[in-house]
């Protein structure tokens, strides 16, 4: 099943999977290439034409069809055999047929963090001349909304801006005035869900996972006093676009996570309904939503999670060029939680120990469970005790991300009244929520682990305390990190294209969930705080394209805390990060609203990546390389490459920019022309080369650098550069 030849735009052509000769029916998305009628009628019936020539009847074609894509494409899903999918294939009218797949989703302070501040005094800020996202429109691919929730109050809401197309559909717990002036529509897409996740969810937009509505929250949720967890990270929540309007679109549901075919249903009536950006916290590894292009092409920018797999490399997701690819970041908050010692000695270690229930003033025993295995836990009399786990042999192949959920539940099976777990630096404390009501639950390194060890080996009763956990934020916590399960470049299915792009806050965000508040952590956490900013540029600049809002964002980012010091990465060990952690590194709201330059890159442009991606043109590498992306990278240096960009000026019309080359190691880096003037009357863009020239002959690692574009005055326009040194293509670097 390939992929034909006569089409300029094409979704991109994944194996099919395979399947035994008897197997009954499977969902399989068919693309038919761009729309070809400006009535979706037309395009529908093309559809049945299509399946009822391959299924014998016409009625047996109605019965197959999920889902029809005609707004954005041309396209369906339908219930086919394995050779039914083959003989469509081969339908000259049908670019591709694939399999569904099923993908997962990927799951205060962090506004004030990032320094979008609501109030100002002096109203200069990117959210006050955004006038704070109003009547913006964006669309939310996930698992739902919960309505009710307070984050949605519609109070002082003008009507619904004139161009939304959408509708609130109905269905279980959720009426026509679920939808508001906040919420202007919401959709959700159970065709092909089986019937036991419509029983564990609602068959309706409403949200039951909490995952959506904690996105939407975080996207454009409306100012809500007094919310804490517990009484931790007590504040106001708001979305980074509190104004903005939301259209939900659901399409993950409990036990089958986010099929392709109801995403790809999902985006082509956002392309209809009118929304301005498209926020999908969700990913698959090894797979790309390629349909996006289509919104991408029609002005409507998009915006995706980059994964939780990190800190493994070559595992970011959602890599495709024409996208806005995240990874997650911390903030300036911890949660700091004393451990007394029997001995007076006073150690702090991370938890969430905040409720009264099983909070105790007194010492309790202590004992050592070392790895807490089932094997250990149950030959040490743990009940009623504070049980300390702590096996640092054992953590390179019992990564904490497992050994924690495991501790947990063989500890408070066994009767325990807390745990003390250690690990290396990793981003767990959303894990700790099983404890909740149970016992303290707090994570250590292996250096204040080491210290309690030793008070126990020596002391002949030794006991401990866990006092509740305090909020602490500002200057005293190292932030930003990138977060250690965050995905990291780069991308295996195209590793010329620099991903992730940025980083944003994705550790501990407290949002709506249900009627309550939340803490959830994942780049689906950081993935809305780019979408809100995403559109609040797009209001301040509503001429931009989705490729020069992008740009303003990665080319603006932070590489360098508030102090001045590089940014950090979880991971193992912690490091100094690099673009393959963060892209262009750590978002920075305001600047990205003047970037004084941009990279701009005309949609119809990405239909030659398609191409390249399956084979069908000469010359990919140079083309890829070309694409005037905000980022370079270079995988396949083996003498000289040469790489060209274009630069449009958005700033002052006089100006005057010298390049600073900031060259990968190993690498020589050169920039003609060095210095680009705008004049008024003069061309707004300036086209030139960067040279990479290979100093030594080696099958090397990546290596990073930048090029910045300065003014004399506060512009300072960066992108990232990541190079890698080879004497033979496709040698697996695996040393």
């Amino acid at each position: 099943m390939g992929l034909r030849t006569g089409f300029c735009c094409a979704l991109l052509l994944l194996t099919l999977l395979p399947l035994s000769a008897n197997a009954s029916n499977k969902l399989y998305i068919v693309y038919m290439g761009d729309k070809k009628h400006d009535d979706p009628s037309v395009v529908t019936a093309s559809h049945h034409d299509a399946l009822t020539s391959v299924l014998g009847s016409k009625e047996e074609a109605l019965k197959s069809i999920v889902y029809s894509y005609k707004h954005g494409f041309s396209g369906f899903a339908a219930m086919l055999t394995e050779s039914q999918a083959e003989t469509l294939a081969k339908f000259p009218e049908v670019v591709s047929v694939k399999r569904n797949i099923f993908h997962e989703l990927h799951t205060t302070r962090s506004w004030d963090f990032l320094g979008v501040d609501y109030k100002p005094p002096q109203q200069s800020g990117l959210l006050q001349k955004a006038k704070y996202g109003e009547d913006v429109i964006i669309g939310v691919v996930d698992t739902g909304i919960w309505p009710e929730s307070r984050s949605f109050n519609d109070n002082g809401y003008g009507p619904v801006p004139a161009r939304w197309k959408g509708k609130c559909q109905t269905g279980e717990l959720f009426n026509a005035t679920s939808c508001n002036r906040k919420i202007i529509g919401a959709r959700s897409y159970d065709r092909g869900i089986s019937a036991e996740s419509l029983k564990s969810d609602y068959n309706s937009p409403r949200d039951i996972n909490g995952h959506g509505t904690h996105v939407a929250s975080t996207i454009a949720g409306v100012e809500v006093r007094g919310v804490s967890y517990g009484g931790l990270a007590t504040g106001v929540a708001r979305g980074g676009a509190p104004h903005a309007r939301l259209g939900i679109y659901k399409a993950c549901w409990e036990g089958e996570g986010c099929p392709d075919a109801a995403v790809l249903a999902a985006i082509d009536d956002a392309i209809h309904d009118g929304v301005d950006v498209l926020s999908l916290s969700l990913a698959g590894a090894g797979h790309e939503y390629s349909g996006t292009l289509h919104a991408v092409q029609r002005g409507i920018s998009v915006v995706f999670a980059g994964g939780n797999d990190g800190p493994v490399p070559q595992t970011v997701t959602n890599a495709v060029p024409w996208v806005t690819t995240v990874a997650a970041s911390t903030i300036d908050r911890s949660f700091p939680t004393l451990i007394s010692l029997g001995n007076k000695e006073k150690l702090v270690g991370q938890s969430r120990h905040y409720n009264a229930s099983v909070i105790s003033s007194d010492f309790k025993d202590l004992v050592d469970a070392g790895r807490c295995d089932a094997k250990s836990v149950a030959s040490n009399n743990v009940t009623g005790k504070i049980v300390l786990c702590y096996g640092p042999a054992d953590a390179k192949s019992w990564p904490p991300t497992v050994a924690l959920p495991y501790a947990i539940n063989q500890t408070v099976t066994a009767g325990a009244k807390g745990l003390i777990f250690a690990q290396y630096t990793t981003n767990l404390l959303e894990y700790t929520a099983s404890c909740e009501g149970i016992m303290p639950c707090v994570l250590v390194d292996f250096e204040i682990a080491e210290r309690i060890r030793s008070y126990f080996d020596t002391a002949r009763s030794p006991v401990v305390k866990v006092s509740p956990t305090v909020t602490v934020v500002g200057n005293g916590v190292l932030s930003p990190r990138v977060a250690s399960f965050s995905s990291r470049g780069p991308s295996p299915l195209f590793p010329g294209i620099l991903k992730p792009d940025i980083a944003a806050p994705g550790v501990s965000i407290l949002a709506a969930s249900g009627d309550s508040y939340v803490f959830n952590s994942g780049t689906s956490m950081a993935c809305p705080h780019v979408s809100a900013v995403t559109a609040l540029i797009k209001s301040v600049h509503p001429d931009w394209s989705p490729a020069m809002i992008k740009s303003a964002i990665v080319t603006t980012a932070s590489v360098t805390d508030r102090f001045g010091m590089p940014i950090q990465a979880d991971s193992v060990p912690r490091k100094l990060a690099d673009p393959f952690d963060y892209g262009g590194g750590h978002l920075n709201p305001d600047r990205a609203a003047d970037p004084g330059l941009v990279y701009d890159v005309d949609a119809k442009e990405y239909n030659n990546f398609f191409n390249c991606t399956v084979g069908l043109l000469d010359g990919c590498e140079s083309y890829q390389l070309n694409l005037n992306l905000p980022s370079i990278a270079v995988p396949n240096l083996k003498n000289q490459v040469i790489v060209w960009r274009t630069i449009t000026n958005v700033g002052p019309v006089e100006s005057t920019y010298q390049a600073v080359v900031e060259a990968p190691a190993g690498v020589g880096m050169s920039v003609e022309p060095s210095v680009i003037t705008f004049t008024a009357g003069g061309s707004k863009s300036v086209t030139f080369k960067v040279t990479f020239t290979a100093k030594q002959r080696v099958q090397g690692g990546y290596t990073f650098g930048g090029l910045a574009w300065k003014d004399q005055n506060a512009y300072s326009v960066r992108i990232p550069i990541a190079v890698r040194t080879v004497i033979q293509d496709f040698v697996a670097d695996t040393s």
